[in-house]
């Protein structure tokens, strides 16, 4: 973790009000940063660069091409995320009202997300560019579901997850 020690996550995670036992209770350990990224192309919903570590990118090229050729369109939502803008992302879901309790089953506390390591990519479709439950009735959905694990990629957040993070049918996580 380049920015941040471990001791400066606990730091950052009680100014935040995130219980100390979080990532024990959860089962989230502490990810590293990703040291290396690269550029995949601009985000389907918000045209901002989609970076993620250069195998889980390479992995992310053969998949979406494979999906291509069956007529499946997969498109990149949100890919490499700094400890820095899980932080902003929990401290904008507070000053917005939401309970930490309640957030911590929308999002992973900083430092134990997925999205840090470069390897987790939100994905959407040309008829679903959101990130929602409503991605997990799409054929882009079914079509991971029985092809991703072949390129490497696996559903982190299924149904009723031992994580306590609420279903995401469009966060996928590359296996190094």
């Amino acid at each position: 973790m380049p920015a941040f020690s471990r001791g400066q996550l606990r730091q950052l995670h009680r100014r935040l009000g995130i219980p100390a036992d979080y990532g024990v209770q959860r089962h989230l350990p502490w990810q590293r940063e990703a040291a290396r990224l690269v550029t995949i192309g601009p985000a389907a919903d918000d045209g901002q660069p989609v970076r993620l570590a250069p195998r889980a990118a390479a992995a992310w090229a053969r998949m979406q091409a494979a999906a291509a050729r069956e007529g499946v369109i997969l498109l990149p939502l949100s890919g490499y995320r700094s400890v820095q803008r899980q932080a902003k992302i929990v401290r904008a879901k507070l000053a917005a009202g939401h309970s930490i309790g309640h957030l911590l089953r929308l999002v992973a506390a900083p430092g134990c997300s997925e999205h840090h390591t470069g390897r987790a990519l939100d994905i959407g479709s040309p008829s679903n560019l959101k990130l929602e439950a409503g991605f997990g009735r799409t054929r882009e959905y079914r079509w991971l579901k029985g092809q991703a694990s072949h390129f490497g990629f696996h559903l982190s957040y299924p149904p009723n997850n031992r994580h306590g993070i609420s279903y995401e049918p469009w966060h996928w996580c590359f296996n190094n």
